[in-house]
């Protein structure tokens, strides 16, 4: 035998329910977002190795400081 709820019920549940479907969706976009930018990190990446390599080649081992733009080689 079945039991009908009360319309507050029903209405709270079916809000609830609504929350849920929202933040599951919210997950979802997040998730593809982080797929997104961890590929977009790891192409940054390499072309910073690329860059590494291209400087070391031309300048040798050393470091580089970035907020004065100098070289100083290895010893």
């Amino acid at each position: 035998m079945s039991q009908s709820l009360l319309k507050e019920e029903l209405q709270e549940l079916k809000v609830l329910q609504d929350e849920v479907n929202i933040l599951a969706l919210s997950l979802g976009q997040l998730e593809i977002q982080k797929l997104s930018y961890s590929g977009e990190l790891k192409d940054l990446q390499l072309k910073q190795d690329k860059l590494g390599k291209k400087l070391q080649d031309k300048y040798g081992d050393g470091n580089i400081n970035l907020e004065e733009g100098t070289f100083t080689k290895a010893k």
